[in-house]
């Protein structure tokens, strides 16, 4: 496919094999609002095939003419014909994108969705192991769930790329680690999606005494022989919450540990980037703060190909802010303005050196970074994306000041909700605290909000 022709509100499930793709969005001045869609309309058929996910609908509707039936909310029925150049976007969102999300069938050692507390909301618990996601949204899977109708259809689609979850190329060890003897099928299935045409980004979760040291050598070694169809791999440290009841002896990296994997790890990167040019080979930010380490600079991440895997998310979030030009004077607070900065404990040190370049230039500027601990999920899990409402409101609390503004992390919210992971509300924090309350989503909002400018648009609250 050429692009995407289809936006996705969510990945929502139903429980039938053929879903209507119900229409939760229509762009003004798009195609749908042209022919006459609206939301709740539901597309039942295209080209008088019925559609099975999202992935159906975006290649039916790649024809140039295209026959739609569609279903009302009052019931009625009609067909629509219209004519489209190939790449035209259909310009409308969906409730929908699969039918029912694969679940994985693996009991990992390393799995965080087996460490969450429980009793925590259901979307929380589910392990999808869906390629359909994967190709979507870059959702990692192990290939273990993976059935001959569906590599089929990834053949025949040409689903690429997609996003492997790797862990060890060692068939044994991978076994072990994802405790199911069809995960030592690896290197044979990587043969079948290379056959196919296929393109993969990969994933190894590193843990110490498992797949690190000789065997994350071999993984590495294996992976660049599987170039070009190999795009990149991530190796991102295992976390490992209070709420694991595993029996499986697990460990996390400590400093002495993440420097030995740097070392091991810059070996084969500057091999690659003298072949390629690039760096192939990402590590998780977290090695460089448990090392304590300067991140790499920008270039190293050629792109950053898997920032939503978490990597090199910190990089570019400094990168954001300095690129970021606001047209303010040299002091744009004229009184003095208190700003306290929720973040993990992982990144407050970035925070401090980034807030310190903004009150250098305002001396009426009063920055408090407030590394968060998190104790709902135990404190050596220190990012802010996992950062709950309850722990936040705990340390506002404890460092209680005089403040105009709260700066907190929007990745610790529900996506496109004002809702954080223990459920706490946004509205239930703003009720403890009068100053004004901002979710910042990257490192240019960060600084847009240090100097009195709101970039964040709260979702609407229903």
């Amino acid at each position: 496919m050429a692009r995407r022709l289809l936006c996705l509100s969510s990945w929502l499930t139903t429980s039938i094999s053929v879903i209507d793709m119900k229409i939760s969005k229509v762009y003004a001045g798009s195609l749908s609002q042209e022919i006459g869609l609206t939301v709740g309309d539901k597309i039942l058929a295209v080209n008088g095939k019925k559609i099975r996910d999202i992935i159906d609908l975006s290649f039916e509707l790649a024809e140039e003419k295209v026959t739609l039936q569609i279903e009302h909310e009052n019931g009625d029925r009609e067909e629509i014909f219209f004519e489209k150049d190939v790449d035209e976007e259909l310009g409308a969102e969906f409730e929908s994108a699969v039918d029912k999300i694969r679940c994985c069938k693996n009991n990992c050692v390393f799995c965080f969705v087996d460490m969450i507390a429980p009793n925590m909301r259901r979307t929380l618990s589910i392990k999808d192991d869906d390629y359909r996601l994967s190709f979507l949204y870059g959702n990692f899977i192990t290939l273990t769930n993976l059935k001959d109708e569906d590599f089929r259809r990834i053949k025949t689609f040409h689903l690429s790329p997609l996003y492997v979850s790797i862990q060890a190329m060692n068939p044994e060890v991978r076994a072990r680690m994802l405790r199911t003897p069809l995960a030592a099928k690896i290197q044979t299935q990587l043969d079948d999606l290379e056959s196919a045409g296929v393109e993969y980004h990969t994933q190894v979760v590193l843990c110490p005494n498992l797949n690190d040291g000789a065997e994350l050598d071999y993984t590495i070694s294996e992976l660049l022989k599987r170039r070009p169809n190999v795009l990149s791999l991530a190796i991102v440290p295992v976390g490992v919450t209070r709420h694991r009841r595993d029996k499986f002896p697990l460990t996390q990296f400590d400093k002495v540990g993440a420097l030995k994997v740097i070392e091991q790890v810059e070996k084969f990167q500057r091999q690659v980037r003298a072949e390629e040019g690039r760096t192939f080979i990402y590590l998780g930010d977290e090695f460089y703060f448990l090392a304590g380490l300067e991140l790499p600079p920008v270039e190293f991440y050629d792109g950053f190909p898997q920032i939503e895997n978490g990597i090199g998310m910190t990089r570019n979030f400094i990168e954001e802010f300095h690129e970021e030009k606001i047209s303010l004077p040299a002091t744009s607070y004229q009184l003095q303005a208190k700003i306290d900065v929720v973040c993990g404990t992982s990144i407050a040190p970035v925070m401090e050196n980034l807030a310190a370049e903004v009150m250098k230039k305002n001396p009426n500027l009063d920055v408090k970074i407030l590394p968060v601990v998190n104790d709902f999920f135990g404190s050596t899990v220190n990012v802010s994306g996992l950062l709950t409402g309850g722990d936040i409101i705990k340390t506002l609390k404890k460092f209680d000041r005089p403040r105009d503004k709260i700066l907190i992390p929007a990745t610790a919210l529900r996506f496109g909700e004002n809702i954080f992971l223990d459920d706490v509300s946004l509205d239930d924090m703003k009720k403890i605290f009068p100053a004004q309350i901002v979710p910042v989503a990257s490192g240019g909002e960060f600084k847009s909000e240090l100097l009195g400018t709101t970039s964040y648009q709260l979702p609407a609250t229903s």
